[in-house]
């Protein structure tokens, strides 16, 4: 996709953020638009404040200075109520899947349901746990097991059912393939691409991985300096001269990533037939 593909509605609107934590100032006069059915990545050297931005925006975390608009609502500077109403709106995926381990992957759906929609009988809980936990390329006999029988990959995919149970407009991902091997690493990108498309959701994708950012991100935003620096297509970050940006695209990672991407749209473009061919 090109950048000009969003240039509607911004979902999420950073201006002038600042965040510090005694004498360490992790972001000073943060800028950032979301777009509206977009998937953003969101990379940054160590301690640029990716997670710490994420926070800010969802109200984990009370910056010092700025604004931050959800759905064209000011979520710094509203009631308890309204901040409800917006949080029924979003979804979070946090590192690791942040599951509680005392309770099944069922359960852990249905957290959410039960905090929100208290009035939900058990029998309807039950039937959308299952729903979720399917939806997320989960088998069937995950939905009673705990946390601790899962595997890494398994896990994210439990955490994801649940920021996906009260069917989300926004969904939240921090560093959802850290952790998982390369064919885990892509399969979850494949079903975050799927679930976006089909969900027509808007995803803020937290993640240092250089094969997710390729495979299905539609503009990426770069932290540095305490801030955001550039916003856009790889290819146009590629076209600025920042060092950090530089390294990063064009190390040995990124020369990786970009075969690799390379590769999967030959694979994918369909063959020829027989007679395409000339046979």
């Amino acid at each position: 996709m090109t950048a000009a593909t969003f240039e509607g509605e911004a979902i999420i609107r950073v201006r002038g953020l600042r965040n510090s934590f005694g004498e360490q100032v992790v972001h000073d006069q943060l800028d950032l638009d979301v777009k509206r059915g977009e998937i953003l990545g969101v990379v940054g050297g160590s301690g640029t404040g990716k997670s710490v931005l994420m926070r800010s925006i969802i109200g984990l975390q009370q910056p010092d200075a700025g604004s931050v608009e959800v759905f064209g609502d000011n979520a710094l500077d509203i009631d308890e109520d309204e901040a409800i109403e917006i949080r029924k709106r979003w979804g979070v995926l946090f590192q690791g899947g942040a599951l509680f381990s005392t309770l099944t992957v069922a359960e852990n759906v249905q957290v959410p349901l039960k905090e929100f929609y208290p009035r939900l009988d058990q029998a309807l809980l039950d039937e959308i746990a299952a729903y979720k936990v399917v939806m997320t390329g989960l088998p069937p006999d995950a939905g009673p097991k705990y946390p601790a029988e899962l595997s890494g990959g398994m896990k994210k995919r439990a955490g994801l059912a649940r920021s996906l149970a009260l069917d989300p407009e926004l969904l939240f991902l921090d560093e959802p393939t850290a952790g998982l091997d390369p064919i885990g690493a892509a399969a979850f990108d494949e079903l975050t691409l799927s679930l976006q498309r089909t969900l027509g959701l808007t995803v803020f994708l937290i993640t240092h991985d250089l094969d997710s950012l390729y495979a299905i991100c539609d503009r990426v935003a770069v932290l540095a300096d305490r801030r955001v620096i550039a916003v856009g297509t790889i290819e146009e970050l590629l076209a600025l001269d920042h060092p950090w940006i530089q390294e990063y695209f064009n190390g040995p990672r990124g020369r990786a990533a970009v075969s690799s991407a390379e590769g999967a749209a030959a694979r994918a473009e369909p063959q020829g037939t027989p007679q395409d061919m000339g046979a």
